[in-house]
């Protein structure tokens, strides 16, 4: 496997697979702005939306009634659109899907053709009084491996799923050591952009490993909805 030894190269070169245009001013700071996808614009969508606009980034935030989304992208600005969930999973380079868990196998079967290949980052974690059984074998599988079966041929990322949108909105950016984002997938290149997604966000991502390792993260594991920097997040799983 071709190795990239900086993060800006490999964001020059992530963006270059991707079909990205890498315009003068991205190009002279090393990294492309992504067009980002987000399917599910409620308190973790559309906080992540309003980071990574302010980041340089454009996105298209969607539900299936997007003109309810108006007044948001409004106050984001001309680098925000609006659409239905599929128009996002068109739109993005990348795709944040940021809804309820008990929806994502029936997003992965209506957006299969558009998501194919794709960077997706799945925020959603399994409540089994929200979305009956299927949550509990969720739970028992490992949302890595779960989230992967409903979202076949997708490049996967669990992100964002073990912190609540208060402390998405209150701890971004802070001043000192950030707060750290566990990550988990199993191609290294989506790993990459999803780090520097999190890092454009305003926190610190620390790589778990293989989407079999996202059940460290889970709901009701000792990090969960926890606000550790990257070090005690890494001696909490035993990580080096």
């Amino acid at each position: 496997m071709r190795t990239i030894s900086t993060l800006p190269a490999l964001l020059m070169f992530g963006a270059s697979i991707l079909g990205l245009p890498l315009t003068a001013g991205a190009a002279a700071a090393g990294a492309a702005p992504l067009k980002i996808g987000i399917i599910g614009a409620g308190h973790i969508g559309g906080t992540l939306a309003t980071l990574w606009v302010k980041a340089g980034h454009p996105v298209m935030i969607s539900s299936r009634h997007p003109e309810e989304l108006k007044p948001l992208a409004q106050s984001l600005g001309p680098t925000a659109q609006i659409g239905t969930p599929r128009d996002a999973a068109n739109f993005g380079d990348v795709i944040l899907i940021s809804i309820p868990y008990g929806a994502l196998p029936q997003v992965g079967r209506d957006l299969a053709h558009e998501l194919a290949g794709k960077i997706v980052l799945d925020t959603g974690n399994p409540y089994p009084e929200r979305d009956g059984e299927m949550a509990n074998e969720a739970r028992r599988k490992g949302t890595g491996a779960a989230s992967a079966e409903y979202l076949p041929g997708v490049r996967l990322v669990r992100a964002f799923n073990a912190i609540n949108y208060k402390s998405l909105q209150s701890e971004a950016h802070r001043s000192g050591e950030r707060v750290a984002i566990p990550l988990a997938g199993d191609e290294p290149q989506a790993l990459e952009l999803a780090s520097q997604l999190v890092r454009d966000a305003g926190f610190e991502p620390v790589v778990v490993g293989p989407l079999s390792q996202a059940r460290l993260f889970d709901v009701g594991s000792p990090v969960y909805v926890q606000l550790l920097t990257a070090k005690e997040l890494r001696a909490r799983l035993g990580l080096h």
